[in-house]
């Protein structure tokens, strides 16, 4: 086994290189995250579901040795179906629920040998920007315990950078991958829409605005997954191509001289924190070192419509799990803010549900011609560093529009790139004064995954970021 200090220095990738040069066995590569999982996880709360003894069983049943065999995963507890490993969605109403088969993704990864440890926390649904619930409590952040880790992926976001694991399996719908990257101190990329599938559970979800990938201590990491689980499945409603060769092998190339726009201030001109401010600026900088064109520029959409429809087709498309007459019901046993969300969602007529579709397309066109001048957006990740716990929680009084507002003013940037379908990137380039981490998001054009993990790579090899948190 790796004592603490030795597991830390690893990301999946470089486990995956020890364990083929024989220098520490699979076993003991799984039984080194299963006793950082019991050593940390107690003070954090981020994983909510232990299969341990499977995940050994698993290993010892394997057939054949491939790369990633027997190294360690943690799935969502949220869109995340595996077969023996009950899914609650963050919901006290639906704990212990066993789907009885396997998403596309798990299956994916089950087929590369990982061995899937459990679940992650999500708050319920995934339906806000914190992890907290009544069903698995509250996930607290590990660089300060009296903030929160992000949502909806904070449990995956806090398993990683407390060093239980070096990557976790994550969602985003509305930055659900990005913001608690930033949050922790991670790299976590939303994929293009398309490249990985999302069945056979899932067609097309939410207008295609929610995607599934990671969060990892590393950009090849991030690469080594994506190629896993990359790839159309049967009845996909969206494919989109992967470059020859995979990501992983892309890496080892240079991206060239890429036009990047950056702002230091919101979509609609809005200043945002001084430390996220001043993370763009930096990067900024670097990558002018780099040898990148770099310049001030500004996508030109109405940031306001934008987010606004994209949030109400989100919430819109509850009312397809839950009949007309539930929502009008007492709805027992779910959070408050979770049961104002049904109820809104059941009060949407099936025009406006189109509409909003419709106005969420003119403003994604507009802002996306952006990409015709440009190779590369940088934006903050966030406004500032990881908000205090039950700030954004579902136990609020507040109602529907309020809660969202209070939402985009905390995270204005991730919402447009769910609309698009564009790949986005959170990278841990920066810190605040007290040590908090501040995320950079870089974002391509639809289909340059590759492109942006070039460009990500890029600046982790020319930066100094720590991933783990302190402690």
């Amino acid at each position: 086994m790796l004592n603490r200090e030795e597991w830390l220095q690893q990301d999946l990738v470089g486990l995956a290189e020890l364990a083929a040069a024989g220098e520490i066995s699979r076993r003991d590569i799984l039984l080194s995250a299963i006793a950082q999982i019991e050593a940390q996880n107690p003070a954090i709360n981020a994983v909510v579901l232990t299969q341990f003894e499977e995940a050994l069983d698993a290993l010892v049943a394997c057939a054949e040795t491939s790369r990633f065999t027997g190294l360690p995963y943690l799935l969502k507890d949220l869109h995340a179906p595996a077969k023996g490993m009950p899914l609650s969605n963050g919901s006290e109403m639906f704990r212990g629920t066993d789907m009885g088969f396997d998403s596309t993704t798990v299956s994916r990864l089950r087929a590369a040998g990982f061995g899937l440890l459990g679940r992650t926390a999500s708050p319920e649904f995934g339906l806000t920007i914190t992890t907290e619930s009544k069903a698995w409590g509250k996930t607290r952040n590990p660089w300060n315990r009296d903030l929160s880790a992000g949502g909806s992926s904070g449990g995956a976001a806090a398993a990683v950078s407390s060093g239980m694991v070096p990557a976790a399996h994550a969602t985003d719908s509305a930055g659900s991958i990005r913001i608690p990257a930033a949050y922790n101190g991670l790299v976590g990329l939303k994929p293009t829409r398309g490249v990985n599938a999302i069945g056979p559970h899932r067609g097309d979800p939410n207008f295609g605005m929610s995607h599934e990938h990671a969060v990892t201590k590393t950009v090849r990491d991030c690469a080594a997954l994506l190629d896993i689980t990359a790839g159309p499945d049967q009845g996909c409603p969206y494919f989109t191509a992967t470059p020859e060769g995979g990501f992983e092998e892309l890496l080892k190339r240079d991206p060239g001289t890429l036009r990047i726009g950056f702002l230091t201030d919101r979509f609609d001109g809005k200043a945002i924190h001084p430390s996220s401010a001043e993370a763009v600026t930096l990067t900024a900088q670097k990558l002018s070192e780099l040898g990148h064109e770099v310049e001030e520029a500004r996508p030109d959409f109405d940031f306001a419509e934008l987010t606004s429809q994209a949030f109400r087709l989100l919430v819109g498309s509850l009312a397809g799990f839950f009949p007309p007459e539930f929502a009008a019901g007492p709805m027992q046993g779910f959070e408050p803010m979770t049961q104002r969300t049904m109820r809104y969602a059941a009060g949407v007529s099936l025009h406006q549900y189109l509409a909003r579709y419709a106005a969420v397309n003119i403003q994604v066109r507009k802002m996306c011609a952006f990409f015709d001048r440009y190779d590369i957006l940088l934006t903050a990740a966030t406004n500032g560093p990881a908000h205090p716990l039950g700030l954004t929680n579902l136990d609020q009084e507040l109602e529907f529009d309020p809660f969202v507002e209070l939402l985009l003013d905390l995270s204005p940037f991730s919402v447009p790139f769910n609309a698009s379908g564009q790949p986005a990137m959170t990278l841990p380039v920066h810190q605040t004064p007290e040590g908090l981490p501040i995320g950079v998001q870089i974002v391509s054009g639809f289909g340059q995954d590759g492109r942006l993990m070039q460009l990500a790579a890029q600046l982790e090899a020319a930066s100094e970021w720590s991933s783990v948190a302190p402690g």
